[in-house]
């Protein structure tokens, strides 16, 4: 099927999935619309504000749907009107099967991870959390289980050592927005042959990421503490308390020798350039952070205006 005459839709909300949409725009291919996630209120004023891939969209004329509700029939005939050939997913919400089953090619999500292995809402975070050394990206076919649809291209990516969820997000959102390009120009030459998963090779789960999940538990290793710091930074971020006020943690150096005389959870300082927090195993330095009401700041630039 030529590019011209494909129909595509777009699905997609945050800025992860802004590159997927454009490389298809800047190579020619045929996105009559994208689906999105409604407006939101920020700030104070609680003022609306479009999503990135809406606001890319509308940037080059794409009609743009934002359903409350996948299944309402006023949504669902409105999406049939499009007549769309395939529909692209990238960081969008669960589809119900009448939306992912109605394009007769199918309907592909791009994950980041490499699937089976991390299914679930945060799986750059998780890998970087559980100390991995290796992710990568994944497009495949929906099916009814989230995430376990046949693999239609993977990727490799190495973790390094100083990487956060922010550096590597931002190499898989480009290495991604490639391979759905690449996932496109198969389907329409027909050539693609997909891979069930392999279920013996979904060792690690993705879920969404809450509060707790974020709460520095000092009783465990200090090196485990250092790969939760890096997998919420610099969002959510991993937190403590600090002078019983909340402190964000962004990053931090895992050392292998304890702090004779303290326990896991108390801290040393020379009140000028280290920070460093007994842990179950081994110490931890804190290099940077932010005290609750506070800007974020180096550890000198902490202990010079706050004294612990």
């Amino acid at each position: 099927m030529k590019k011209e005459e494909m129909r595509i839709i777009f699905m997609g909300t945050p800025e992860f999935a802004v590159p997927s949409l454009e490389i298809l725009l800047e190579n020619g291919w045929n996105v009559v619309a994208v689906i999105t996630a409604p407006d939101k209120p920020k700030g104070r004023g609680q003022k609306l504000i479009p999503s990135p891939v809406k606001e890319c969209a509308l940037k080059h004329n794409i009609p743009v749907l934002q359903p409350t509700n996948l299944k309402s029939p006023e949504f669902l005939e409105e999406l049939k009107n499009f007549k769309a050939d395939v529909q692209v997913v990238v960081a969008f919400r669960m589809l119900p099967e009448i939306v992912w089953n109605m394009p007769p090619l199918g309907t592909f999500n791009l994950h980041a991870s490499l699937l089976p292995n991390y299914r679930g809402a945060a799986p750059i975070n998780w890998a970087i959390i559980n100390g991995e050394k290796e992710t990568g990206i994944t497009t495949f076919f929906l099916k009814h289980e989230i995430d376990t649809g046949s693999i239609i291209f993977q990727e490799k990516e190495p973790i390094h050592e100083e990487d956060n969820v922010g550096s590597l997000y931002e190499r898989l959102m480009i290495k991604g927005a490639k391979l759905v390009l690449k996932t496109i120009e198969g389907i329409a030459s027909g050539n693609i042959q997909t891979i069930p998963q392999d279920e013996q090779l979904a060792k690690h789960h993705a879920p969404k990421i809450f509060k707790e999940t974020c709460e520095i538990d000092w009783t465990k290793p200090a090196w485990e503490i250092h790969n939760l710091v890096r997998g919420l930074s610099p969002y959510p971020a991993a937190w403590t308390t600090l002078d019983n006020k909340n402190c964000k943690i962004f990053k931090t150096q895992a050392n292998p020798k304890n702090i004779i005389g303290l326990a896991p959870g108390e801290f040393h300082s020379d009140g000028k350039t280290h920070l460093t927090f007994q842990t179950g195993q081994g110490s931890l330095s804190i290099l940077e952070l932010q005290l609750e009401g506070k800007k974020r700041l180096n550890i000198e630039e902490f202990l010079r205006g706050y004294k612990l």
